[in-house]
């Protein structure tokens, strides 16, 4: 890997991390919840933009590595928090509350697929046409 990709992947990776905090913490500060849907908004918003950069990487060939590996590995990689979706649904777990735990589970794993799959098919619609 070229120390280009790297920086890209690094920077990337800062602004995914930061773009992570601030959309969590908006999240969770305007949803009133028992669910940590901060982390399944960003989780969901990650998946859908992973979609829809894979779909337009796949059918033009504008981007070059480096800026897709700035966008996808980079930003995209921070920004998707399945280290934290995996640390609050054990807490869940261990809290005893399983319903919590299966719903997180299920909305993080089927709706962030359903959240890239869409993206993916919405951008390969529009590059079709």
């Amino acid at each position: 890997m070229s120390w280009q990709t790297i920086l890209a992947i690094g920077s990337g990776g800062f602004l995914g991390a930061v773009l992570r905090a601030y959309l969590n913490g908006l999240i969770s500060n305007k949803v009133p919840h028992d669910l940590p849907f901060g982390t399944l908004g960003v989780n969901l918003i990650g998946s859908f933009i992973m979609g829809i950069l894979i779909a337009y990487f796949m059918y033009t060939a504008v981007f070059s590595l480096h800026v897709k590996s700035f966008l996808s590995t980079g930003i995209l990689g921070a920004l998707t928090t399945y280290s934290t979706f995996a640390i609050e649904s054990f807490f869940l777990i261990e809290g005893g509350h399983l319903a919590l735990a299966a719903a997180n589970i299920s909305l993080n794993a089927f709706g962030s697929i359903f959240m890239a799959g869409s993206g993916f098919y919405i951008v390969k619609q529009l590059l079709k046409s």
